[in-house]
């Protein structure tokens, strides 16, 4: 069985831009690339599962999805790293009641897991929200962690983060940790 690293997409792997939708909006962040080239080399694969509620909310469509996940395959493999699969849920309870898909839910997890043969008790989950780490709890992953970069810092400042998911500076920093737990 494969192992994974699942990503939250905004502010983890793209700079956090409200409800993006516009690819010449999206910036890579620091150390991205790095963290994705050390993962490829590990024997992981590299996994973002990303909630896009902006399509319920009718801000933009399927297509504005694609095409900001064309833009960040393009910028990272000018980096020299990408990733393997994008998993989206386009709902919204406000708008379109829940949904197994939709974090804190495990869905997309569930379904990448099934779909690439993936063991969640060798895969780890990276967020910057607490709907992501409970995420990557809720589908199995060893651990879940909380990175500084996108909301992660204002998240430490409104929110008590669970002891159980460690906090990092970026995702280099959680590849990196969890590389070292074995």
């Amino acid at each position: 069985m494969n192992k994974a690293c699942f990503l939250d997409r905004d502010g983890v792997v793209n700079v956090e831009v409200d409800y993006l939708y516009e690819p010449d909006k999206v910036a890579i962040v620091e150390g991205t690339a790095e963290a994705l080239r050390r993962l490829k080399e590990l024997g992981f694969l590299r996994i973002v599962v990303t909630n896009q509620g902006g399509v319920a909310r009718g801000m933009y469509g399927e297509e504005d999805i694609q095409a900001v996940h064309r833009r960040i395959r393009e910028l990272l493999a000018a980096e020299g790293a990408e990733i393997d699969a994008f998993y989206h849920c386009p709902h919204h309870e406000k708008f379109t009641g829940e949904c197994p898909c939709r974090k804190p839910a495990p869905g997309m997890l569930l379904a990448a897991a099934r779909e690439h043969d993936i063991d969640m008790a060798r895969s780890f989950m990276v967020g910057d929200r607490l709907s992501d780490l409970e995420a990557g709890r809720n589908g199995g992953c060893a651990v879940s962690y909380l990175v500084r970069t996108g909301y992660g810092e204002k998240v430490l400042e409104e929110a008590s983060v669970p002891p159980e998911y460690p906090v990092v500076d970026n995702l280099l920093a959680a590849v990196n940790d969890f590389i070292r737990r074995g």
